[in-house]
């Protein structure tokens, strides 16, 4: 102790500063070496050397994280191939603006939609309802003018001006469905009108669609009428309650349009059947749709998951799961939901209603926050009917991030996270909203302490040399 003594009033504080800047640099690099080693694995290396050689040293059990799918690998490519970035999709389940949308504003005030999205959708109706041969039909040139129109009410004037000119105008009593009529049973009348005049005309189209290249585009258009018609409504039907009728026009539309595949119908008949509660028929769908050669979608994810959280939400209990371990159907179970929430990480906090829902946009964003609204929306019901879902989708969804591969330019099962979704979504999105955005890692707890480490070093560093006397006789002391 003596020696000791003497030794330390010895010391001069051009020690004590040199030892503080020693400790604050050796912190440092190990601080910088912590980040680098994060940012490039998504783990603190310190973390991943305690828990793979000193744990098992100690009596401890490394809980490591269930094995991907079998299919992971092949679907991470297909993906890779087929899902550009940021494209958005017409909404397969798209609300009406006239039975719903304008009544919201209505009741609140506020705009359910924004500009960006009507425009897309003022795009997609030139597109699936104009053609080179209109200007021959004076009542298709007035339509063509009108979905040019951005005035809701310009519209639905040039709508009966076009029935005026022709009574039997298909596309007239579409814009008066969507957009005059003030509830579903007035929507259904007028689709029910367009149906019957489109189907006139798409026999007229299909006997002289040979003739020539303007002919061939005509029945394109027209057949995009028929489509949609026979579409909205079964949708119509659904919202009435005539669930099973629903059903049976969507399969029928299925079959006769197989083709028309990447309308994404299929999503449509996914939600009328859980409503009946046809869990088998979801399945079967589910078999012909969720295909790596396929692009994916929130329902498709989610809805996998949710039969195979049907077979174990019942009788699960993360108090007897920790205890006993997972049983191979509630392994599946985990599985499946991990695979839905790295498609969509915002959907999970829309069913657990940790987040409030709006209307959903008539165009969305796979993957964005757009889809997790508007798959909560109409799914949420569906996920409260069965017992237990929710509860096991509490307590494994977050652990998806602990698993997937960081950072975002990395993927597991699917392509990596796009980082422009946010940007695209807060477009869509009305601005009352709170767009969500991908959760991201948390920093370990090593990163923290380093840092923490080397910034007290480095102010101690500073503080022996503004005040080495002080310094010198606090260290003593």
């Amino acid at each position: 102790l003596l020696t000791v003594t003497v030794f330390l009033s010895t010391l001069t504080p051009k020690f004590y500063f040199a030892l503080t800047v020693t400790s604050s640099f050796i912190s440092g690099l190990i601080f910088v070496f912590e980040w680098w080693h994060f940012r490039k694995y998504g783990t603190s290396f310190i973390e991943q050397v305690s828990v793979s050689h000193l744990r098992p040293l100690i009596g401890g059990v490394e809980n490591s994280p269930p094995a991907p799918a079998a299919f992971s690998a092949g679907e991470n490519e297909t993906s890779r191939q087929n899902m550009p970035e940021c494209k958005v999709w017409r909404n397969p389940l798209n609300l009406f603006r006239g039975a719903e949308y304008s009544r919201y504003m209505w009741v609140t005030g506020k705009e359910p939609l924004t500009y960006y999205d009507m425009n897309l959708s003022a795009q997609d109706h030139q597109n699936f309802f104009t053609c080179d041969t209109d200007a021959l039909r004076p009542s298709d040139t007035v339509m063509q003018k009108a979905w040019r129109e951005r005035n809701p009410q310009a519209r639905i004037k040039a709508a009966h001006q076009a029935l005026e000119l022709n009574n039997d105008c298909a596309t007239a009593y579409v814009l008066l469905a969507e957009e005059e009529a003030t509830t579903i049973v007035d929507a259904e009348r007028y689709f029910k009108q367009a149906l019957k005049a489109g189907e006139m005309i798409y026999r007229k189209s299909q006997n002289c669609h040979s003739q020539s290249p303007q002919h061939e585009a005509q029945l394109r258009r027209d057949t995009n009428v028929l489509v949609y018609v026979k579409r909205r409504l079964a949708m119509c039907a659904r919202k009435l309650g005539r669930i099973r009728e629903a059903v049976k026009m969507m399969r029928d539309l299925m079959k006769e349009f197989p083709l028309l595949s990447m309308l994404n119908i299929h999503e449509n008949l996914l939600e009328a059947l859980l409503e009946l509660q046809a869990y088998a028929d979801v399945q079967a769908v589910l078999a012909k749709y969720d295909d790596i050669s396929l692009p994916k979608s929130a329902a498709i994810c989610y809805t996998a998951a949710l039969l195979k959280a049907r077979a174990v939400s019942e009788r699960f209990s993360p108090e007897t799961a920790s205890k006993r371990g997972l049983s191979t159907a509630e392994i599946n179970a985990v599985e499946a939901i991990h695979r839905a929430v790295e498609f969509n990480p915002h959907v999970p906090k829309y069913l657990l209603e940790m987040k409030s829902l709006v209307l959903p946009p008539e165009h969305i964003l796979k993957r964005g926050d757009s889809e997790a609204v508007a798959y909560a929306f109409f799914h949420l019901q569906h996920w409260k009917r069965i017992e237990g879902a929710l509860n096991l989708l509490h307590c494994t969804w977050e652990g998806t991030f602990r698993m997937i591969p960081y950072p975002l330019e990395k993927g597991h099962l699917f392509y990596p996270y796009p980082s422009c979704t946010e940007t695209a979504d807060r477009e869509l999105l009305p601005t009352f909203h709170e767009v969500s955005v991908y959760p991201q890692k948390e920093l370990p707890f090593f990163i923290h302490f380093t840092a923490g480490l080397c910034s007290f070093s480095a102010m101690l560093a500073l503080l022996t040399h503004q005040f080495p006397e002080l310094m010198v006789v606090f260290a003593k002391a």
